[in-house]
């Protein structure tokens, strides 16, 4: 089921011709991407990539395996420096920062792979992302200081509002890697959320979910959206998920984009369909 044009998600063109939903027209995009490319040796793994996304857009980047979609994920947080182009996060540069910086300036994500503290309660893998926005100096943090106390407390507070969201109050102070595997994927994107990101990448959210839980992911991306008003970019290969909740996407394949555009383009494109079933053999 497609997104109902009349909220607003209908894709249109900025003057630069880069589509965003109609809600987020006039607005300095949340991410600008132009002509990214990446060579590791002599192998370009991503060329001349571009793309836009809308402040409060929910954006699908697909393509088979290997296409490079992770590589676009490890540009965009800086944990890969690009060969080329260009990456604008909210209007600013991300050249030259680490990825603690870009995180800072409004960018967070998830992995494929779970990266939790395992051993760390559920609040406090949350109050790990909550620490980037943490102002209290080292002297307060060492002496337990009256400044430091009440930022503890206030962390605690946004701590347990961020696990509401979400459901999790309940196994607050259970160990993260006790929680099933749901549960786990839930806590990272609250640990992401808690960084206060302008846009939120998740890399295979529904990776080993069933369908119940697939169900409950995709109204937790729109709810996350329609919160904190941010743009969520997901990577997924569950095309169900991608073709009813993404409001724009973009297709890579062997590095470069193939196509761009709303789900029911997207479905219907023939260079699409055969960059996944490949190209049917004349008769």
């Amino acid at each position: 089921m497609f997104n109902d044009p009349n909220d607003g998600s209908r894709l249109v063109p900025y003057p630069s011709g880069a589509l965003v939903p109609e809600r987020d027209l006039g607005k300095t995009p949340i991410l600008e991407v132009r002509h990214l490319g990446i060579d590791f040796g002599g192998l370009t793994a991503v060329d001349d990539f571009s793309l836009t996304i809308g402040r409060t857009e929910i954006a699908g980047l697909i393509g088979p395996n290997g296409a490079g979609k992770t590589t676009v994920f490890n540009l965009l947080t800086n944990v890969y420096q690009p060969t080329r182009g260009d990456i604008l996060l909210d209007g600013y540069s991300t050249a030259g920062k680490t990825t603690a910086q870009v995180n800072r300036m409004g960018i967070a994500r998830t992995f494929q792979n779970i990266r939790l503290f395992d051993k760390m309660s559920v609040i406090d893998n949350v109050k790990v992302g909550l620490n980037s926005s943490t102002k209290e100096s080292f002297l307060a943090c060492m002496t337990h200081l009256f400044g430091y106390r009440k930022a503890e407390k206030l962390a605690q507070e946004e701590a347990m509002r961020l696990l509401d969201f979400m459901h999790m109050t309940d196994v607050a102070y259970d160990e993260a890697g006790s929680l099933p595997y749901g549960a786990q994927r839930r806590l990272e994107i609250v640990r992401a959320l808690a960084t206060k990101p302008g846009i939120l990448l998740l890399d295979e959210p529904a990776a080993g979910m069933n369908p119940s839980e697939t169900a409950e992911l995709m109204e937790n991306i729109r709810k996350i959206r329609d919160t904190f008003q941010i743009a969520v970019m997901l990577i997924e290969h569950d095309m169900n998920l991608v073709m009813g909740i993404c409001e724009g996407i973009c297709v890579l394949n062997y590095g470069k984009v193939i196509a761009k555009g709303a789900p029911e383009d997207i479905k219907s494109n023939p260079v699409v369909i055969e960059a996944y079933l490949g190209k049917k053999k004349e008769a």
